[in-house]
């Protein structure tokens, strides 16, 4: 079938079972900004619950997470979901609370949120990543609220990223780089640039979705050069703290400069 008619028959299958209230198409496929490769993302939302083993029976090969399976913190904002083959194409299906995203949105716009740890993320996500899925999604089945960037939410998120990146960065310069750990301590200025770079957007009042092209968005790609520069001795890695740190904070400065 041609990607419509897959759209289409994923959206109806999906919002046929128990509980789920709309169907969402998300990430590269909704925005247009897609490869010939490019898995599909779409997204479940249920209140109040959802049986994944309905998902399982549908027969599609691949793999069907239980709630909570993709975050220690379960039944939250990253919820679980399954990774599925379905009519040859790399589907994601991801498990979306409509209560929890109601109260995100209530807190978003008082500037709150909450952050979780993820599979393979180098700092842990924002529970707003829902918001940031709403404001790109294309809706199949059901009604979705429509989402703005509040303003609260910029000036708070932005302050809060950079706390973070701070203290990883004191960190990476009192320990690991002091003791010469190169690999420790680059990891460490991953994490920092990482939520810098989470900083940066929300001070621009941009929508996150996932860290694939974080550093290009935020424009942080220079810190490649930097890193590339580290060599396992305590003078060297200090330095290099030291020059990650007035990299991301001059980032920083700009972004909020801007508004």
């Amino acid at each position: 079938m041609d990607d419509e008619a897959f759209i289409e028959y994923v959206g109806n299958t999906l919002g046929s079972l128990p509980g789920v209230e709309a169907v969402s198409l998300g990430g590269s496929r909704a925005e247009g900004t897609n490869r010939p490769d490019s898995d599909w993302d779409f997204s479940i939302y249920y209140r109040g619950d959802f049986d994944p083993h309905t998902l399982r029976e549908l027969g599609w090969p691949g793999t069907v997470g239980e709630l909570g399976s993709w975050s220690s913190v379960s039944h939250t904002v990253f919820n679980g979901g399954a990774w599925l083959t379905i009519d040859g194409r790399a589907s994601d299906v991801h498990y979306r609370d409509l209560d929890v995203v109601e109260r995100v949105i209530e807190d978003a716009t008082d500037g709150r949120f909450t952050t979780e740890p993820l599979w393979f993320h180098l700092a842990p996500l924002p529970s707003y990543l829902v918001m940031a899925e709403l404001a790109s999604k294309r809706v199949l089945v059901g009604t979705l609220p429509d989402v703005t960037y509040p303003g609260a939410l910029r000036q708070h998120a932005s302050d809060e990223w950079w706390r973070q990146a701070a203290a990883e960065l004191d960190y990476a310069r009192r320990y690991p780089a002091a003791a010469g750990r190169l690999t420790q301590c680059v990891g460490l200025l991953a994490r920092a640039t990482t939520c810098t770079a989470h900083a940066v957007l929300a001070a621009r009042g941009i929508w996150v979705t996932n860290e694939k092209r974080l550093f290009a968005r935020a424009g942080l790609n220079g810190i490649d050069e930097l890193i590339a520069t580290a060599e396992p001795d305590p003078a060297s890695l200090i330095a290099l703290v030291d020059d990650v740190r007035s990299y991301c904070a001059e980032k920083l400065r700009a972004a909020r400069a801007e508004d």
